[in-house]
């Protein structure tokens, strides 16, 4: 009789362990659903591009946005948009058919390194166009120049990839962009960065505003 009591006691140690509360830190069945969906759609990032997304922390470009844009796309966290105002002083803000209107900050997420978004151009203008005379004015001397057709959002684009070799540099670093048509004209996304090594650690950024592209 004694043995028999043995897994009845157990049994009932079982039962009262599946019936006690999860604890705090153990996510719940809907957090495991979000978990495993972002976990899916990085994946999916990562094989188009080789590169992961970085999570939404915010958006630039609508209603109430530091910078007034033809479109708004999603920022990564701690990334802070500011507008820039046109200096034809010093014509620093003015490339190719497209102005200097936004400068997205990345150093409060820990890098050096800005997204800067440029528009101007006509309705229609060709963006591989625009976004060759953008680079032959943002990198004079250049090296590996690569262009592709990509999308933004829904906007067809062309995106480059380059590595600017300026003199002045202490050594060539990466630097990518791309341009698309809207109804008010073109939108170029820049990212450059210190050096190579900070435009690796903020292509997740890029890649997050690139995809997420739409009409503001």
């Amino acid at each position: 009789m004694g043995a028999g009591l043995v897994p009845a006691a157990l049994l009932m140690g079982v039962l009262s362990g599946c019936s006690s509360e999860p604890k705090p830190d153990r996510p719940t069945g809907a957090a495991k659903t979000t978990a495993k969906d972002t976990a899916k759609d990085t994946a999916k990032d990562t094989a188009k591009t080789g590169t992961p997304t970085a999570a939404k922390g915010g958006t630039v470009g609508g209603a109430g946005s530091p910078c007034a844009l033809p479109v708004s796309f999603d920022l990564a966290a701690d990334w802070k948009p500011k507008a820039v105002r046109d200096d034809p002083t010093f014509g620093l803000t003015k490339q190719g058919p497209v102005t200097l209107v936004c400068e997205i900050d990345a150093k409060p997420a820990g890098h050096i390194g800005f997204i800067r978004v440029w528009t101007g151009g006509a309705v229609g203008d060709d963006p591989r166009k625009a976004l060759e005379a953008f680079v032959a004015e943002e990198a004079k001397s250049r090296d590996k120049v690569v262009y592709s057709q990509t999308k933004a959002g829904e906007y067809a684009a062309a995106e480059v990839n380059y590595l600017n070799t300026n003199e002045f540099l202490d050594e060539p670093k990466k630097e990518r962009a791309l341009a698309f048509t809207t109804g008010k004209g073109v939108v170029v996304v820049h990212l450059g960065g210190l050096d190579s090594e900070e435009h690796e650690a903020m292509l997740p950024a890029y890649e997050l505003a690139k995809k997420s592209v739409r009409n503001a």
